[in-house]
């Protein structure tokens, strides 16, 4: 792989004109409601193209505007959707590019996960990889100049993912993002009831209680459940939707939640 890890999904996800891209996204930071409370430390939003999930990641994205200039370093996790992957893997690159521009690698935090066992690099599965590439306009317009830590997660538990959260941790510089869309292709009624137990499952903080088929992102939700519990995070679920009441259909529908992780006790 190049040194820039080019979009893949640009104009199928999302769109690929960068006027366009910003007001969609744009759109969605407006639209989503008021938030209350302290800024996240951790958030976990979907991953599907932006007509279906755009407005329930828009939930998540819109509380990070107090982190504007604070947040320098994001640590983003998603599942492996296309080459599998032992462990967490990154890329070889030193940069990702959307249509909004190029957003560097944490080269120097790259490299101490590479020190752990379950870490590897994996160009193959970062190339197509989708699950990651969708966060990146949202975090563009959200947030000023930062770099991030992109992990594609495979086959691993969630004790090794929430060592590589204790390892980059960091302060207020740092910020989680975990992407995790919910059931998929269920009946509008009975994805309502598995996204609750999997929304109930992650407002206990109880990754035990996370159901295979609840969430194609469980791995690096249970490993933010575990972080969170060591770092003493509260959770707060701020939109819990499917492409049902997005975009229409209701007969075969994916769920999407949102949710944000804060410090202080206060949530």
């Amino acid at each position: 792989m190049d040194a820039v890890r080019p979009a893949a999904v640009a104009g199928l996800f999302y769109p690929d004109d960068p006027l366009a891209l910003r007001d969609e996204v744009q759109r969605h930071l407006r639209d989503a409601r008021p938030s209350k409370g302290p800024p996240p430390k951790a958030i976990i939003a979907p991953h599907a193209g932006y007509a279906y999930s755009g407005p329930v990641a828009g939930s998540a994205y819109a509380r990070l505007a107090p982190l504007a200039g604070v947040v320098r370093r994001v640590v983003l996790l998603g599942p492996c959707h296309r080459v599998a992957v032992r462990g967490l893997a990154l890329p070889s690159v030193t940069a990702f590019e959307t249509p909004l521009g190029r957003v560097p690698v944490d080269v120097a935090a790259a490299r101490r996960a590479r020190e752990l066992p379950q870490v590897s690099v994996s160009d193959a599965t970062h190339r197509d990889e989708h699950s990651l590439e969708v966060h990146l306009p949202f975090l563009q317009i959200a947030l000023d100049d930062f770099s991030v830590v992109p992990f594609v997660v495979g086959s691993a538990s969630a004790a090794e993912v929430a060592q590589v959260l204790d390892l980059l941790w960091g302060g207020p510089e740092t910020l989680i993002v975990v992407s995790s869309d919910l059931s998929h292709y269920l009946d509008y009624g009975s994805a309502k009831m598995v996204d609750a137990e999997t929304c109930t499952a992650i407002e206990g903080l109880a990754p035990e209680r996370l159901d295979p088929e609840g969430a194609c992102g469980r791995v690096p939700v249970g490993g933010l459940l575990v972080a969170a519990m060591r770092h003493g995070l509260d959770v707060t679920t701020v939109d819990l939707r499917s492409s049902g009441d997005t975009a229409g259909d209701r007969r075969r529908v994916v769920g999407y939640g949102a949710w944000v992780f804060t410090e202080g006790g206060a949530a």
